[in-house]
C-alpha cells in the first residue's frame, strides 16, 4: 500500500468516533467478477444496492464497460476505515491470492 494511503487511513481511524452498535452502519468489502474475467473490489454499507448499481452501469466507470458483473466475495469489515484498509490490502494482492481469497472466503 502506498504511504500516502496509509497516512490517509490512519487519519480516518483517528478521527472516527465510536458509534452505538444499533445505529452504526456496518461496512462490507465486496469483489465482483466482470464479464471479461477481471475483478473489481469495493466497499459499501448495502451490498445488494451497490451490486444493482453496478449491473445498471451506474456503479463505477470500470464495471460500466464490463457488464454483466457477478458478486463473488463479500466480507463484513465493521467501520468505514476498516473497510477501506481491507480494500487497499485486497487490491494490493496478486491475482492468484485474490482467487484464493474468493475460494476460501477470507485470506
Amino acid at each position: 500500500m502506498k504511504p500516502k494511503y496509509k497516512r490517509m487511513l490512519r487519519g480516518m481511524e483517528a478521527k472516527e468516533k465510536p458509534q452505538v452498535a444499533e445505529t452504526a452502519a456496518v461496512w462490507h468489502l465486496y469483489i465482483l467478477e466482470c464479464v471479461d474475467g477481471t475483478l473489481y473490489t469495493g466497499v459499501t454499507t448495502d451490498i445488494e444496492r451497490r451490486v444493482h448499481k453496478h449491473q445498471e452501469g451506474t456503479g463505477s466507470r470500470y464495471t460500466r464497460t464490463r457488464l454483466p458483473v457477478v458478486l463473488v466475495h463479500q466480507e463484513e469489515c465493521g467501520s468505514r476505515s476498516q473497510a477501506l484498509s481491507r480494500e487497499c490490502a485486497v487490491k494490493s494482492l496478486p491475482r492468484r491470492r485474490k482467487d484464493d481469497l474468493i475460494l476460501s472466503g477470507r485470506a
